[in-house]
């Protein structure tokens, strides 16, 4: 998956000078737009104007006619897990499926069982190494999910590892409690008691030690039915904290809609969301994320309809949903390739779905996700040509330089 960052040390700079291409979304045409050339300046930690010529001073980056884009947001993950599941994967190759795994004790919960008996500075050390990589392939925003621990103690537990993690890392994360990610094994013949516990414990606690903006539930049958999913998300929004959605992965239960009559920030996945979802999108302020990642590595053929979503009016978003089960692999370029291929999306709209519509999926769309003035200096310069190789080439990472809030990190 390409190198890693060597170092997490910064350098503040005061703009990236002789650009080649650079494409961002631009606010106040609502579009997308394409330059050519010239300098971004940067003062204190953001963008502050655009110059047509080119800098010699040494405190700028010298981009050296690379192409340039805002920094990649991903805004679907699961960094916080103990072991990886290779094995399952081997048995997915051989036939069975994601939910025959999980019904035999597989799955997510072979994940808990692990994550419960791991140390918490060791899940931390593995969290800021799956950083570094991200970094290294150009995202500087991540939003990251607990749900590995389905216990208060152990959600607590992913959750203060996830900011430990970011304290020693200068790529930028939103936690996100997903103690509703599978009913534990200790509570299969007693949901509602598990739903009680993250009602009344687990989002109280997690409020209490700030350590969540967000609270997601798994919204699928043979989860989390969409009742059960409104009870616990009410909840967190009492507490304060702002909903996300997994909806309609395997099967269309109305998850869409009701992540769009709830307000939600975003309804992820959507592999089976049916037209009433789509037109309940559209009409709201939700964020369709779209995870082809998981598509592909479960070796499906069911892609999210992105095209619909796009026509239809719905804001779209890309994210890796990286994670030890059903997709291991941090790439958002990689998300991005799939994007153009198996969603019918142009490399255009890709990058906008990996920038401003992952910023808006996470309620940051005025702040980041655009080179533009006032917006957060969060870019990387890629060994590329133009925008659309990005996604045209694929297994090789082409980010040269990471900027994170003015600073030079890769």
């Amino acid at each position: 998956m390409g190198s890693t960052v060597a170092s997490a040390q910064t350098n503040p700079i005061k703009g990236i000078t002789n650009i080649g291409q650079w494409v961002s979304w631009n606010p106040e045409s609502r579009q997308m737009e394409i330059g050519e050339g010239g300098t971004w300046l940067i003062e204190a930690g953001v963008f502050s104007e655009y110059q047509p010529g080119s800098y010699k001073d040494s405190g700028f980056l010298d981009a050296r006619g690379m192409l340039l884009t805002p920094g990649l947001i991903d805004p679907h993950t699961h960094p916080a897990f103990a072991a990886t599941r290779e094995l399952e994967f081997e048995m997915r190759s051989q036939g069975k499926s994601y939910q025959d795994i999980a019904a035999t004790g597989g799955g997510i919960r072979n994940s808990v069982r692990k994550l419960r008996e791991l140390p918490e500075q060791k899940l931390k050390d593995l969290v800021v190494e799956r950083f570094t990589m991200m970094l290294a392939h150009g995202t500087t925003t991540v939003e990251c999910k607990s749900g590995y621990g389905l216990s208060t103690e152990s959600e607590l537990k992913s959750l203060r590892a996830i900011q430990t993690a970011s304290q020693t890392s200068p790529i930028q994360t939103l936690s996100t409690l997903l103690g509703a990610h599978e009913i534990p094994d200790e509570y299969r013949d007693n949901r509602e008691a598990y739903i009680s516990i993250i009602v009344n414990e687990m989002i109280p606690a997690v409020v209490e030690a700030k350590l969540a903006q967000f609270c997601d539930v798994f919204c699928e049958e043979g989860v989390y039915t969409p009742s059960e999913t409104e009870e616990i998300l009410s909840a967190a929004r009492k507490n304060g904290l702002g909903i996300r959605f997994h909806a309609d992965e395997f099967v269309s239960n109305g998850g869409a809609e009701l992540a769009a009559k709830m307000g939600a920030l975003s309804a992820d996945h959507l592999m089976a969301i049916s037209d009433e979802g789509i037109s309940a999108l559209a009409e709201s302020d939700t964020v369709a994320t779209l995870l082809p990642g998981t598509t592909f590595f479960l070796g499906t053929n069911t892609w999210a309809p992105a095209r619909k979503l796009i026509d239809s009016g719905a804001t779209v978003a890309l994210a890796t949903d990286f994670n030890p089960g059903s997709n291991m692999n941090l790439s958002m370029p990689f998300m991005m390739t799939l994007a153009v291929i198996y969603l019918q999306m142009t490399p255009l709209e890709a990058l906008q779905a990996a920038t401003v519509g992952a910023a808006k999926s996470l309620g940051l769309a005025s702040q980041r996700g655009a080179i533009y003035s006032g917006f957060q200096a969060d870019a990387v310069l890629w060994r590329a040509e133009n925008y659309r190789q990005l996604a045209y080439f694929y297994g090789v990472n082409h980010a040269n330089h990471v900027v994170v809030e003015g600073k030079q990190i890769h």
